[in-house]
């Protein structure tokens, strides 16, 4: 009889175990609050079956049809184990005019970013003052001597003018301002330098993932503009949007990403105000002539099948091109890689191999709603890649006061 029992206690206790590490895992990857729009309500798209209940019985139709209204949600796995509660905001369900088009992108940051470090060769010895100060790479320095510095010129400035005399830098660092006080030490050719690189701006090819007529407002990339150097966000002080012609596509290659190729036009459409972890935004890019305003869809909405992304290629005209949304991730951990997509279609895989840089950006419309953008492509192979849902851009672009 006791081994009878230590038969079914065992597997029976491993399985209480696994249960309630899945639980607490589900619990700690899920959001804790949810959009939903007006008159639905929300459903979660997973692999293992997770069902919303309402907390109360109680709650009237027009809680769930006002926008503005919120409620709790208990979301719970098969046979009823309750995994957390969450919190439920009725929202209007807004139209946007979805993009596809591609656009350049010109910023300049806020500071200057240390990209590297060069020893200065002074009487034969090599020196380096600005890694004496404690300066780094990834560093972004706001000001020198009391001075705002902006540009590359004003650091050389500065550092020329000092004659080795000692200057105060003031710099941010992952967030924390610190101050440090730099040597210019005076090279071989007689000029007073400071041993490092810097970068003040940037300048690229994107793709525009949706124009709200409402707010004047343009959301584009689905991922931040980062330093080619350190790979850091790149904080920014001014930019603009202008016209692009794509001039022709390099063909994504296992190990080799393509990419888009065109020219700067000289027209000015629209102002960057936002360079942000979950994309770029601005005001005033001419909206797309190419498309009817559609819903935006929410995150619960998004589910595994058939979707469009829409891009242009080298013809100059923006199409949709079939795709297959392989994976929804219910995670909230990484915003910018919320699905798994895999390209489709035949004639964009014969032009560009599948996704390439400079499609960043290209909105993924699946069942008449914008649902995200196309952000990463896989290296190992461009026919597939990461997407990001568009309420994750839409709720940055709130930031915007127009």
């Amino acid at each position: 009889m006791r081994k009878y029992c230590r038969f079914i206690v065992g597997p029976l206790a491993l399985a209480i175990a696994v249960v309630q590490g899945f639980t607490l895992y589900t619990q700690a990857i899920l959001p804790d609050h949810y959009y939903v729009a007006a008159g639905e309500m929300l459903t979660i798209h997973s692999t293992v079956p997770i069902t919303p209940k309402p907390s109360s019985d109680s709650l009237s139709q027009e809680a769930y049809n006002s926008p503005g209204n919120s409620y709790n949600v208990n979301l719970k796995l098969p046979g009823g184990v309750n995994v957390k509660q969450v919190q439920v905001q009725v929202v209007d369900r807004e139209m946007v005019i979805p993009g596809g088009n591609p656009f350049g992108i010109k910023m300049f940051t806020e500071g200057v970013i240390v990209v590297g470090m060069s020893d200065i060769s002074c009487n034969g010895i090599s020196k380096n003052p600005a890694k004496a100060a404690g300066i780094k790479v990834g560093d972004i320095i706001t000001s020198m001597n009391g001075h705002t510095v902006q540009t590359n010129e004003d650091v050389g400035e500065v550092v020329s003018s000092s004659r080795g005399n000692s200057i105060r830098v003031e710099l941010e660092r992952g967030g924390t301002q610190m101050t440090c006080s730099l040597n210019p030490v005076k090279s071989d050719d007689e000029i007073y330098r400071a041993g490092m690189w810097v970068r003040d701006s940037s300048a690229g090819i994107g793709t525009m993932t949706y124009y709200n007529p409402t707010s004047n407002v343009f959301a584009g990339l689905g991922h931040p503009i980062c330093d080619v150097d350190t790979g850091n966000i790149m904080p920014l002080h001014s930019g603009e949007i202008v016209d692009v012609k794509i001039t022709g596509v390099n063909k994504g290659q296992s190990g080799s990403p393509g990419e888009l190729r065109g020219n700067f036009l000289n027209r000015k459409t629209g102002d960057l105000m936002i360079n942000s972890p979950v994309g770029i935004f601005g005001i005033g890019v001419t909206p797309p002539q190419h498309a009817e305003p559609m819903p935006l869809a929410m995150r619960y909405e998004v589910m595994e099948g058939p979707a469009h992304i829409w891009c242009t290629l080298d013809d100059g005209v923006t199409k949709k091109f079939a795709i297959q949304i392989e994976n929804v991730s219910i995670a909230e951990n990484n915003p910018t890689k919320n699905m798994v997509i895999r390209v489709v279609d035949s004639e964009l895989l014969a032009k560009s191999g599948g996704i390439v840089q400079g499609m960043s950006g290209s909105p993924i419309v699946q069942n008449g709603k914008l649902v995200g953008a196309v952000t990463h492509v896989f290296v190992n192979d461009p026919t597939r890649g990461y997407g990001i849902f568009v309420e994750n851009m839409d709720k940055m672009s709130k930031n915007i006061k127009s």
